[in-house]
């Protein structure tokens, strides 16, 4: 058998046998010795329903934030930001 007909044949008993255990994980799973834990809830009658995912929720009656509110936390924001960023740079001077 030349060495290329041999992989070949190799790779696809290989790749039936992945082909065959994913298949049977479903049912491997299901079994009761094998696959739950005795502690384990038991599964629902019924698969669940998808989630809604393209349901948005209702619109707000009133902001969440005024203008006022937004330009404060974003002046501590950036006073934040000026503090730790001399900080740093106190501390990189010092450590020179």
């Amino acid at each position: 058998m030349p060495v290329d007909q041999r992989r070949a044949l190799i790779f696809g008993a290989l790749l039936a046998s992945a082909v065959a255990l994913a298949g049977c994980s479903s049912s491997i799973a299901d079994l009761p010795l094998v696959g739950t834990p005795t502690d384990a809830p038991p599964r629902p009658k019924e698969a669940g329903s998808y989630l809604p995912v393209h349901d948005l929720p209702p619109d707000r009656e009133e902001a969440a934030m005024d203008a006022a509110e937004r330009a404060k936390i974003e002046a501590e924001l950036v006073a934040a930001r000026d503090r730790q960023a001399s900080a740093a740079a106190a501390k990189d001077s010092a450590a020179k």
